[in-house]
């Protein structure tokens, strides 16, 4: 059984045929999946979606694009929706280096204030990091993240950077981009990972792994990605779907 540690399923992509995208994934093998809430729209809808479906979780927070939208009453309001048993982590949060609306000093403060939100609340945190590895580590290290840890989502930094955030007490996720022809670096990093710190997931509706690149992804996809992990790591598929599920309910408490 597989299970998806990073999915959109609140995403307007899914809006007309969620409930057949939730299928083809059950159908497929996958478990359970965690429907990552990043902005108030997002948030809602996730919540909406772990309260109809037994085997779906949420995580909630505040995507770092968007800092300069995240007030105080929002940070509020995530802290209390922590406190829902479908609730398993916070985020996801971070840096992204790549789009400009938020300015970097306005991204690591909510960056920081979601950190001790989820200390508080004693919750692991999802971190997205977009062409920011080394403020990342350099955040999560003074604001002593390791105390919670969590998931660097789709990792995509090198040995040295997984290393900084192995000894944080984070797990690294891995996505579409392991199967992409040209990525390099995943594929070299993937191998290295402590398989007992390793998780899968898609990201969807976004990164669909090959031979579905371009297309609109879906969870059900993970399971291409867990069969080209398995194979880089040359061991069967079976012992990389169980280590990786036992890994997320391990990390997000959950049976």
């Amino acid at each position: 059984m597989l299970f998806d540690t990073h999915v959109h399923l609140n995403a307007d992509q899914f809006e007309e045929d969620v409930e057949e995208v939730i299928q083809r994934a059950k159908d497929t093998g996958v478990e359970k999946m965690v429907v990552v809430g990043f902005d108030e729209k997002t948030i809602n809808k996730a919540m909406t979606l772990v309260e109809n479906y037994d085997f779906l979780y949420a995580s909630v927070g505040w995507h770092p694009v968007d800092a300069v939208d995240c007030t105080d009453k929002y940070l509020d309001w995530i802290e209390e929706l922590a406190s829902h048993p479908k609730v398993v982590a916070i985020g996801e949060t971070g840096l992204d280096y790549h789009w400009d609306k938020s300015p970097k000093d306005i991204q690591k403060d909510i960056f920081r204030k979601q950190i001790h939100l989820a200390k508080r609340v004693k919750l692991p945190i999802i971190i997205h990091d977009r062409e920011a590895h080394e403020d990342i580590v350099q955040v999560l290290q003074e604001e002593n993240a390791a105390e919670v840890g969590g998931i660097m989502h789709c990792f995509a930094g090198d040995m040295e950077i997984a290393n900084a955030c192995l000894d944080m007490n984070f797990h690294l996720s891995f996505g579409g981009p392991v199967t992409f022809k040209n990525a390099v670096l995943p594929k070299e990093v993937v191998k290295e990972v402590p398989l007992d710190r390793l998780l899968i997931e898609t990201d969807a509706p976004f990164l669909a792994p090959h031979p579905n690149r371009g297309k609109r992804n879906e969870p059900a996809y993970v399971k291409l990605i867990a069969e080209k992990i398995a194979e880089l790591r040359n061991i069967t598929y079976e012992e990389l779907a169980s280590a990786t599920s036992a890994n997320a309910k391990k990390l997000f408490g959950v049976t």
